[in-house]
């Protein structure tokens, strides 16, 4: 039987596993099969630059970040296995976690399994995938690629809107890309949008086409109105795409408290669920900040959480 069992090998995590690892209580991190729908190490698998985690001063790539957030895990006992969650049983204790026929039985659970970044769909959005395409402005908005350069956002609630705001403060200007003639956003965030001098509303339009090469990445958007059919160019050097994050909680719905998003429901300033003995950190449970370093300081509180948790069980 497992002390702790990890689900989810991004920082949250990682995190969490270095401090049950420390505690001594060798946990177990289920990170996920390689496939096309899961990508061990999380989102930052797939971000090339990484310049806002502390400790970096000259930044990092995501896959090197995370090599290194593992390592540091692995360090102190903590093991990692690529194998993907089929299935849990929470109403039982201990719990019970299944992969394919594989039974693992656990003492306590730490969910980190994160969100995935909603796309439209088009083929060139994972072409362009850290070449220009990407779904976090605050991660990747003040990259060279992106300064003093139009980009386009694609999205009319807050989350777009907030995106907007964020990227005039670096690039040339920025073409909010909304299908309908107003924004679903509150007002008072549409209204610091309709008057950002650096801001253009493309309304009624929707993305046909990301277009580029190799080596430049994104170097523009093909638009087409929805009401007269028409179809323009706009040069851009980056594409955001803000329609929201799907979280990863499928495996849990039976069993935790969700919110209207699908997100993890954990008890204020905690990542302790509705179930004892089973704690969310990371992005699985933010919908808010959803950044690395947050879902690392999340799965600090988790690790400490689980460990203090399993001594007062004692």
């Amino acid at each position: 039987m497992e002390n702790v069992v990890i689900l989810g090998g991004g920082p949250a995590g990682c995190t969490a596993a270095l401090y049950t690892a420390r505690a001594d209580l060798a946990p177990l991190v289920l990170e996920g099969e390689p496939s096309d729908d899961i990508l061990p190490g999380g989102q930052l698998m797939t971000t090339t630059e990484v310049e806002n985690f502390p400790g970096y001063p000259n930044g990092v790539s995501g896959p090197q970040l995370m090599a290194d957030l593992k390592k540091q895990a692995e360090r102190f006992g903590a093991r990692f296995e690529y194998k993907t969650v089929s299935s849990v049983d929470l109403k039982k204790y201990p719990f019970i976690i299944y992969v394919g026929n594989e039974k693992i039985e656990a003492k306590s659970i730490i969910i980190a399994t994160g969100a995935s970044a909603k796309y439209l769909g088009l083929p060139a959005e994972q072409k362009f995938l850290n070449h220009g395409v990407s779904a976090c402005a605050t991660c990747d908005g003040a990259l060279p690629r992106f300064r003093n350069k139009p980009v386009v956002v694609v999205g009319g609630g807050d989350s777009a809107m907030e995106e907007a705001l964020f990227l005039s403060r670096f690039a040339e200007r920025v073409h909010v890309v909304h299908r309908r003639d107003k924004f679903r956003a509150s007002k008072i965030m549409a209204d610091r949008v309709l008057t950002h001098p650096k801001i253009v509303v493309e309304w009624n339009s929707v993305v046909e086409d990301i277009l580029g090469n190799d080596k430049e990445g994104v170097t523009a958007v093909l638009l087409k109105n929805m009401q007269t059919g028409q179809i323009r160019e706009i040069p851009c050097s980056g594409y955001f795409c803000a329609i929201g994050h799907t979280p990863n909680t499928g495996l849990f719905k039976d069993y935790l408290e969700l919110d209207e998003q699908g997100y993890i429901v954990t008890k204020p300033n905690r990542t302790a669920t509705n179930i004892e003995g089973v704690f969310a950190c990371g992005d699985v449970q933010d919908s808010y900040y959803r950044q690395a370093i947050t879902a690392a300081g999340s799965g600090c509180m988790a690790g400490i959480e689980a460990t203090r948790w399993l001594e007062s069980k004692e």
